[in-house]
């Protein structure tokens, strides 16, 4: 039973709440929601019918959570099916999550995020404010995007992938059509600010697009890539940091901050893995 509820609030049937659950004043809860133990939603939300918010979740002001597929503006009928947001979840203001796509723990973004149907998102994911997610995508886990980023519909972004302010991964070669063709970034890879990733490009493992680049052709592991249109710089062993340095990358020896090996470094952490997982996190001379 919703006890601890604001003024104004409507609330449809058969919705499931579990302790300590909060709402803020003027909300919209429809038929057939579940709220877990100790979700806290703040003024002005609307949680779409069948949504799902793991426990110990954040919703903030002003957001829409598993929003319609509208076909036209006299159809409200939901095309798509519910969306379901894991434990732990820091979604700020203004963000849009629409309905048919799996969000997994620890999930959180900045304010006015737009998630389009149909996306698998992993755990650890940060998204940054006014960052675009065009739908039909699939975001692996501990992935980083930063601020005002989009990500066109089709793309595969794997695990530990960093993308910084203002990257753009398109989809469409021969736009307008309803050809199109994704991006795929695999693990550890680190698209800088700015950078433009063409249709179906593959941005290999441990590689890094600089600030700027305009990516036409497939990035190879390790490359450091820049330009328009973007060749080959050096590889990314090679770079120093310029405050100690000491060598910079693979980022992942050098950076725990968030990530699994946080407490422990990289190596003992890969050390304690399995030996099928060892060889997934392996770095090849």
């Amino acid at each position: 039973m919703l006890e601890n509820i604001g003024r104004h609030c409507i609330i449809g049937q058969n919705v499931e709440v579990g302790e300590n659950v909060k709402l803020g004043h003027n909300c919209i809860v429809e038929d057939d929601v579940k709220l877990k133990d100790n979700v806290f939603i703040d003024n002005n939300v609307i949680i779409r019918r069948g949504a799902e918010i793991g426990k110990n979740s954040y919703i903030g002001s002003n957001c829409i959570i598993g929003e319609y597929q509208i076909v036209t503006c006299g159809d409200r009928k939901n095309m798509l099916p519910h969306l379901t947001i894991g434990e732990n979840a820091l979604i700020r203001s203004g963000s849009i999550l629409y309905g048919g796509s799996s969000v997994g723990d620890n999930f959180q973004t900045g304010h006015q995020v737009t998630i389009r149907e149909s996306s698998s998102i992993g755990n650890h994911v940060s998204i940054g404010t006014l960052s675009d997610i065009q739908g039909h995508c699939v975001i692996g886990n501990y992935v980083n995007m930063h601020s005002n980023v989009h990500i066109g519909q089709e793309s595969l972004i794997d695990d530990y992938v960093w993308i910084f302010p203002y990257v753009v991964l398109t989809n469409d070669p021969t736009p307008p059509s309803d050809y199109l063709q994704g991006v795929h970034v695999y693990p550890f890879a680190i698209i800088a600010t700015g950078s433009v990733i063409l249709p179906g490009i593959q941005v290999a493992g441990d590689s890094l697009v600089a600030a700027g680049a305009v990516v036409t052709k497939n990035v190879q592991e390790f490359e450091v890539v820049g330009g328009n249109p973007a060749k080959k710089i050096s590889d990314v062993r090679n770079i120093r940091n310029k405050i100690t340095g000491e060598d910079a990358y693979p980022w992942r020896f050098h950076f725990s901050r968030r990530m699994p090996w946080e407490d422990m470094g990289y190596m003992e952490w890969v050390n304690s893995l399995g030996d099928d997982e060892k060889k997934l996190f392996s770095i090849k001379e």
